[in-house]
């Protein structure tokens, strides 16, 4: 089954040797995001501006694959402090408040950029 790479300007683009996302058939396998503005290439300020522009950020690739939030069977989160999770999980929740995908939650111990929060999607795309 052949592989498309998914790009959009509407989300930061790749800072490294990845692909925002790749598709395979219908599914959808997005690279973790963090909370870059995509205009001004620059990490929000906080947990919360941070953890909004990341969904935002996903959002827009999801959209760019023909998919969206409802259409998220997976997701795994990514907290260097897992006291943050209480504010992300309000964020999170709000995008998923029907039928909520699978999830997981892992505490490291840093995020590129010294983000706070990172969350990488998998979707089911049409």
């Amino acid at each position: 089954m052949p592989r498309q790479i998914i790009h959009t300007l509407n989300a930061p683009a790749a800072i490294g040797p990845y692909s925002q996302a790749v598709s395979t058939g219908s599914l959808l396998f997005t690279a973790g995001q963090i909370g870059i503005d995509p205009l001004t290439r620059q990490l929000r300020s906080g947990l919360e501006a941070q953890t909004r522009q990341v969904m935002t950020n996903l959002e827009a690739i999801l959209t760019e694959a023909g998919s969206d939030m409802s259409k998220v069977i997976k997701t795994t989160i990514f907290l260097t402090d897992m006291s943050h999770f209480g504010v992300v999980n309000t964020i999170y929740g709000a995008a998923f408040a029907e039928a909520p995908p699978a999830r997981s939650t892992v505490a490291v111990s840093a995020l590129p950029l010294g983000a706070l929060v990172e969350i990488e999607v998998v979707a089911l795309i049409n």
